[in-house]
């Protein structure tokens, strides 16, 4: 998601405030800590799907806006028909497009991982069936696989956002027009689960990344990379994008500095272009790096321009998960819903995937032929199939995991394993890893993440 929403359907609680001046740094990080976290015991989740989408005639092209418009109909966010009532789904999730014509919907938060994926998969099936009826197809994968990234909505953030991302290279565009993710939303909890349930969301992040790895051809290039969308977002601008390290006791105080630290992406302005001026970070803009003081409003704002793997936002927002096939997103979300049920699971969940905690780059590349990866994958999906049990998930959500669990995570594959092998027996229009790609390493690695990386291309 690298749109603005003021306050995201799914988001489990948030409760914007009037926006107030901001004069020092002591009174923004204050503002960071109440306002992207607000603590309580945890009661609600909810999830962001996304769909890459594509004419069943012309799959080459670029999503058309009036089509896409039309299939939407009522429910078409206002950065695609300004005058749109924006109306959200029967069962109240809402609808927005990425800047590549990608469709989201998010749903409303729920008290139960059943009613979750009930209310999610109706809202979901009309989605798909409004946008069938105009002749659009959705993409099973993470990435486009045929498409350079093209973006279709004209919107002052999203240009911005592109140039800015262009000055680093590629990535940043392509993850902006060419990937789709499952996002899960979970409350923070209470201040003194808070550092469990943070630094257990992180250490997951890269067994579900290479357990749920869905993307390995991009713009018809197989990349060499088993999440090729996790490796645009980590490549895209590593100050903005990349998992925290090293991680204190204090998340509250981490997110703030690494907020306020991090250079604005762009600045809303009533007329022009909305281009922040290089390396001016919001801290900068406390200090007087802008002609205005800023606002609580746009350093909620700024907040909404990091990308992180786990984004504190009122609440978690779990980003690391590639877009699944079918309905095979409730599995991530049951997954991570059932290991953070309970302090004692979320403990041993933590201390499962400790061991693989760093390995981003392995997870985006080798996800489960990486052996470290795939043995702390085995044993953290036997544990969340268990407590997916405990927290009521729908049978046939739990019976596919176990199924996961046995056919894919024990054997060391991931969905991208399937459309490679797919991709074998019937070969497609795609060519070998470009130049740009094996780069990414060098430009990764150094900002925050571990540095060995196998050699070759995985797949």
């Amino acid at each position: 998601m690298v749109h603005e929403v003021e306050v995201a359907a799914s988001s489990p609680s948030h409760t914007p405030a009037a926006a107030r001046q901001l004069r020092s740094l002591s009174e923004a990080e204050a503002y960071v800590a109440s306002v992207c976290f607000k603590h309580g015991p945890p009661r609600l989740q909810g999830v962001e799907l996304e769909w890459l989408v594509h004419s069943g005639t012309a799959p080459g092209a670029p999503p058309d806006r009036a089509r896409l418009a039309a299939a939407l109909g009522p429910h078409a966010p206002t950065t695609l028909v300004p005058s749109s009532p924006a109306q959200p789904l029967p069962h109240g999730s809402t609808v927005t497009v990425e800047p590549g014509g990608q469709v989201e919907l998010a749903s409303p938060p729920l008290a139960d991982l059943g009613s979750l994926v009930r209310v999610t998969a109706a809202d979901a099936a009309e989605l798909h069936r409004r946008l069938a009826a105009c002749g659009l197809v959705v993409q099973p994968r993470a990435t486009d696989p045929l498409r350079p990234p093209t973006r279709i909505l004209d919107h002052p953030r999203y240009a911005a956002m592109e140039r800015a991302f262009d000055r680093r290279g590629p990535h940043g565009r392509s993850g902006m027009c060419s990937t789709t993710a499952v996002q899960v939303c979970l409350d923070v909890g209470t201040a003194a689960d808070l550092p469990l349930r943070w630094e257990a969301l992180h250490a997951l992040g890269p067994v579900l990344l290479a357990a749920f790895a869905n993307s390995p051809v991009l713009a018809g290039r197989r990349t060499g990379w088993k999440s090729s969308r996790m490796a645009c977002w980590l490549s895209a601008d590593p100050t903005r994008t990349t998992p925290p390290r090293p991680r204190s006791a204090d998340p509250v105080t981490d997110w703030a500095a690494r907020v306020l630290g991090t250079p604005l992406l762009c600045v809303r302005r009533d007329d022009g272009p909305w281009d922040a001026p290089p390396g001016v970070t919001f801290a900068d803009w406390i200090a007087g790096a802008l002609p205005t003081a800023p606002t609580t409003a746009d350093l909620d704002y700024h907040v909404s321009t990091l990308f992180p793997p786990v984004r504190a936002h009122g609440f978690l927002e779990v980003r690391y998960v590639d877009g699944q096939a079918g309905s095979g997103w409730a599995l991530p979300v049951a997954v991570l819903v059932a290991l953070l049920s309970r302090r004692e699971v979320t403990e041993r969940a933590l201390e499962l995937s400790r061991p693989v905690a760093d390995r981003w780059i392995e997870a985006a590349r080798c996800a489960l032929a990486d052996p470290a990866l795939a043995a702390a994958a085995g044993s953290v999906f036997e544990l969340a199939c268990a407590a997916a049990r405990e927290v009521g998930a729908p049978a046939d959500v739990v019976i596919a995991l176990e199924n996961m669990t046995a056919r894919r995570v024990l054997r060391g594959r991931c969905p991208a394993d399937d459309l490679l092998d797919e991709e074998r027996l019937h070969p497609q229009p795609v060519v070998d890893t470009g130049d740009e790609w094996p780069l990414l390493t060098s430009v990764v690695a150094p900002a925050a993440l571990s540095t060995a990386v196998p050699e070759g291309d995985p797949s």
